[in-house]
């Protein structure tokens, strides 16, 4: 885990940059439900439902890549990909006890009754460890009040050193499909916030009772860039998908080496646009959707974005 100080400067946006992002973001706001994740009803349970013991405890912040980073897979188009690397930044990291139940897309403040708060970046790897390894730990409060954490709120933001520089996600890896193979380097410059709702999986997290431990987990679902080779074809995770193919395009004496102006230049306006959906479709809070916005840190463009903490 690599600690990060936030950048105080960003590159200016062109002029086509600003017209494709403007496009996109209206196209986020009617696809991210669409984006195939199981999800079932948001419970009607709320903060103050959570274990009568009041006293402090410790609160994990965790960020998991799934097994599609740490076991690989096959994408839409029949790639087989491996990552070595996948870095990315997270800060102004806020894990809340909403009341009512913060719902994501339902345009509403997040009402927060308690609320653990960590400002500064961290860079994790969420390719580290071996193929069944654990979310990674990005951070802990140890004196975090008791509940139910059923909300939860970052910013993916670019570091200013470290491996993956400049880039909030860095992505860094093998492909091989018809016995080819093509190493890449994938350098995202987007800084997105994401604004979730409770956490829904198959084991129930964010629930602190006592001084015990308890985690919550910035989830993110590569498949959505690539889509899922073990989905049908007509799936939404794959229609919406960008896939490999178009990035296996861009290959350059057998090896793929690009960041977010290179792909911006190279794609076609359709797959760019595509990547940018589905970039704003990244970031979870496990199977649970999430409100995902671009923003300026500079700009004041920034906090009308971010959703309120009330």
């Amino acid at each position: 885990m690599i600690c990060e100080s936030r950048s105080l400067l960003l590159k200016r946006i062109n002029a086509k940059t600003i017209v494709k992002k403007a496009l996109c973001l209206s196209a986020t706001v009617l696809t991210l439900p669409l984006l195939s994740c199981s999800q079932d009803p948001v419970s009607d349970t709320t903060a103050s439902d959570a274990a009568t013991d009041t006293t402090p405890g410790t609160l994990e912040i965790t960020a998991n890549g799934e097994d599609f980073v740490r076991q690989g897979f096959t994408d839409k188009d029949g790639w087989q990909i491996s990552f070595d690397h996948v870095y990315v930044t997270l800060a102004d990291i806020t894990a809340a006890q909403s009341d009512p139940p913060f719902e994501a897309g339902k345009n509403q403040p997040l009402e927060a009754a308690e609320k653990v708060e960590v400002a500064s970046p961290v860079t994790v790897d969420l390719a580290a460890g071996d193929a069944d390894a654990d979310p990674v730990l990005v951070t802990e409060v140890t004196d975090a009040p008791s509940g139910r954490y059923n909300a939860l709120a970052w910013q993916m933001v670019a570091p200013t050193d470290g491996p993956s520089a400049g880039y909030p996600l860095m992505m860094v890896g093998t492909a091989t499909k018809d016995g080819e193979t093509l190493p890449f380097q994938i350098q995202i410059a987007d800084e997105l916030a994401f604004n979730c709702g409770d956490f829904i999986g198959d084991e129930r997290k964010g629930i602190l009772t006592g001084a015990e431990t308890a985690e919550v987990e910035a989830t993110f679902h590569f498949d959505h860039i690539f889509g899922d080779g073990e989905a049908a074809a007509d799936d939404e995770i794959n229609t919406g998908a960008l896939g490999f193919e178009a990035l296996a395009a861009l290959a350059d004496e057998g090896e793929i080496n690009v960041n977010s102006q290179d792909l911006e230049k190279q794609l076609t306006d359709e797959n760019y646009n595509t990547l940018q959906t589905v970039l704003a479709s990244l970031g979870h809070f496990g199977e649970g959707h999430c409100v995902a916005t671009p923003f300026t840190r500079l700009s004041s463009v920034h906090w009308f974005f971010r959703l309120p903490f009330i």
